[in-house]
């Protein structure tokens, strides 16, 4: 993630971020503590796809909905705590991931990391249980995935940038 942060002499500080998925957002604080969140299109950066302005109140409560002060979703929290030290995450592959266009078993995974692919979940939110060894990573996609910690670590690594 890319952040830059700028004073606006008489209105406030802009924040400009770029997310891993390339998606490109501005956001302006200014000094009466309004919040205007610029959703820039990724292809044509000076295009505007949306925009929203939140007062002080709505935009600490969005903050920590984000943040995940208000909601950890109790699935994560169970499956960590019932599995010891096997853990289940969810990895989404953005664009830029080295393993989109790549097979499961061209990246040899489970020998080189020992994690196992539990499913996949697809943009449109159908799903594959246990995907072969001819599964093409797609981007946008999400993967379920098991292992332990260095593991996971290691396979994020792999699917995100092409190395352990």
């Amino acid at each position: 993630m890319e952040l830059r942060e700028t004073e606006l002499p008489g209105i406030g500080r802009k924040y400009s971020l770029c997310t891993r998925s390339g998606e490109k957002l501005v956001i302006v604080v200014h000094n009466d503590e309004r919040r205007d969140i610029f959703h820039m299109d990724p292809d044509e950066p000076d295009e505007l796809l949306s925009i929203v302005t939140l007062d002080d109140e709505e935009a600490r409560v969005v903050a920590a909905i984000i943040a995940g002060i208000t909601y950890k979703p109790k699935f994560l929290e169970n499956q960590e705590i019932a599995l010891d030290s096997l853990i289940i995450e969810w990895i989404r592959l953005e664009p830029m991931s080295s393993c989109i266009g790549k097979q499961i078993g061209e990246l040899d995974i489970r020998r080189t990391t020992g994690t196992t692919i539990l499913a996949v979940v697809k943009k449109d939110k159908t799903n594959q249980i246990n995907p072969g060894a001819d599964y093409v990573f797609t981007a946008g996609t999400t993967l379920v995935v098991a292992g332990e910690r260095k593991q996971l670590n290691q396979l994020k690594n792999l699917l995100l940038n092409g190395m352990l």
